[in-house]
């Protein structure tokens, strides 16, 4: 099993201490499991530009592209991600949410159908749990099958060490992402998740090879695996809730006829 961590704050402070602590108890419970970590702090990831390349014309145009295609890569290969950043002023630090929002184009084409994560951020204060809630919206916006939350409150400077409730915490969620990703199972998902996917499914078809304004969605969403589908084709999907991804195809192919993303060119 391979594990990436990704370093979303701007040093090795509480919350990436919170991310070894959980890293020791997936190695108590399986000293096998492969780690390798990324430190955004290191990878002088420019702040996103705006310039909308990667959703019109694909990722390879990204401004960035020889970074990201490094942390794409990585988060692929993964079986699952712990992603850390801190809590700064209700919300991701910069250098974490930069990264999401050169992400942010999977969200109309998402990719990552069979990853799952464990999202951590530390405070000093309170609404840890927004940012972990962000975070992992963000992750399931792009496909990511499962997401597992620890928020940690950690009154300190930077010397954080984990007393024994916090410890408890920490093992108790972190095995639940091992097992989980262990175990190869891949969940079904909510009518949450079918929504933005169906809506986007039938707005993609404004944007098809040859139309006025043809972007990459076009191309994504009348790939034959996917063009029937009221979810990625490697996810199960029950019977009783194919109807409501299809209602939802339906409000987005009729709403498309009223809505155009005019991407600058």
């Amino acid at each position: 099993m391979r594990i990436l961590m990704i370093n979303g704050s701007p040093h090795k402070g509480n919350t990436w201490r919170a991310m070894c602590a959980a890293r020791e108890e997936i190695l108590k419970e399986d000293p096998y499991v492969i780690f390798e970590e990324i430190h955004l702090s290191s990878l002088k990831l420019p702040f996103c530009t705006g310039c909308s390349l990667c959703f019109r014309k694909g990722r390879d145009y990204c401004p960035h592209s020889s970074i990201m295609k490094e942390v794409f890569d990585k988060m692929e290969a993964a079986d699952g991600l712990i992603f850390g950043a801190s809590t700064f002023y209700m919300a991701p630090n910069a250098l974490a949410k930069n990264l999401i929002d050169h992400w942010s184009f999977f969200t109309h084409r998402p990719h990552f159908f069979k990853n799952k994560a464990l999202v951590v951020s530390t405070t000093a204060g309170v609404f840890a749990n927004k940012t972990v809630d962000f975070i992992a919206g963000a992750l399931q916006s792009i496909g990511y099958n499962k997401c597992f939350k620890l928020p940690i409150t950690a009154y300190s400077w930077n010397v954080y060490d984990p007393d024994e409730k916090a410890r408890q915490k920490i093992k108790k969620v972190s095995l639940k992402f091992y097992k989980d990703v262990a175990s190869g199972k891949l969940h079904e998902p909510g009518i949450g998740l079918m929504i933005p996917y169906n809506l986007f499914r039938g707005m993609g078809l404004n944007y098809v090879k040859g139309s006025e304004y043809e972007t990459e969605d076009g191309v994504y969403w009348t790939d034959p695996k996917r063009v029937k589908a009221t979810y990625d084709p490697s996810i199960k999907v029950s019977f009783y809730k194919k109807p409501f991804g299809m209602l939802f195809y339906l409000v987005g192919k009729w709403s498309a006829r009223f809505i155009t993303i005019t991407y600058r060119k």
